[in-house]
């Protein structure tokens, strides 16, 4: 995606990060110090600072990016980290709020997916899981990621959207996140949902919020949305529903395998 403005979106963060005042210990890159020592930031506020400064970077590229240079934040594991550390430089606290990476302080930085199944960060309720969910869990990522890497099996001329070092996996929106943001051949948005289970018709409200979210924050003015599910069986009630909504397809998949012998005498 061709940058817009003559710096990049994390270096502009850095720049909004010189409007306040931090500690040295709090200051690993030699940051302006110039307001409240060690002071936080909410979403809001640099969202707000964005819209004075820089205005034309839609709300959807400053989330991501927030992700991808929190260190506790488990979605930045699908962007481009460098091994450097350089992405490490912010720690949330709580939903809307964020501060400076402490090194000796804070835990270490996620930098992969973890063997373990993390529920997802949206969900802050307790539920207990058991390991059919699990598996279901695990199954879903891994459509998901085979998805991501073969668009073009979905439709010709289709793109994993990527900006800088953030791609379309796991695309934040609104306090959830997107199985798969994509461009389609006519550089429009294309939002994609997949279900290892049967798809039902309440999962076109989740994908509806997206695709709107999608044009509040993210599309420009010249650019459409639409919307992908793609489900292992597709109910009829999601067919029924689907039937009187424009820009919403659906898609049932199949998964074989083949066996090749492997001869083991030398």
């Amino acid at each position: 995606m061709k940058r817009i403005y003559e710096k990049t979106v994390k270096e502009l963060i850095k720049e909004f990060l010189n409007t306040f005042k931090l500690s040295k210990s709090q200051n690993p890159l030699g940051l302006r110090e110039n307001l409240i020592d060690g002071g936080n930031f909410t979403r809001k506020e640099i969202f707000d600072w964005f819209n004075t400064n820089y205005p034309k970077i839609k709300k959807g590229t400053i989330n991501a990016h927030l992700i991808l240079l929190s260190v506790n934040a488990p979605s930045r594991v699908h962007y481009n980290i460098h091994t450097t550390g350089e992405e490490d430089l912010l720690f949330q606290e709580g939903q809307s709020i964020f501060r400076l990476y402490k090194k000796d302080v804070d835990a270490k930085p996620i930098y992969k997916e973890d063997n373990d199944i993390t529920i997802a960060e949206n969900d802050s309720s307790e539920q207990e899981i058991n390991d059919d969910k699990i598996q279901e869990f695990a199954y879903e990522k891994d459509l998901q990621n085979f998805l991501s890497k073969n668009l073009e099996i979905i439709e010709s001329g289709l793109t994993l959207f990527e900006d800088g070092d953030i791609n379309g996996i796991e695309y934040p929106a609104g306090g959830r996140f997107i199985d798969i943001l994509a461009l389609d051949k006519n550089d429009d948005f294309v939002v994609i949902e997949v279900k290892v289970s049967k798809g039902y018709d309440r999962v076109i409200g989740q994908l509806l919020r997206y695709m709107a979210w999608i044009e509040q924050n993210q599309a420009e003015n010249h650019q459409k949305v639409r919307g992908i599910i793609i489900s292992k069986n597709i109910s009829n009630d999601l067919k029924l529903a689907c039937s009187k909504i424009q820009d919403v397809s659906l898609f049932e998949y199949d998964l074989s395998i083949t066996l090749r012998p492997i001869s083991y005498i030398c």
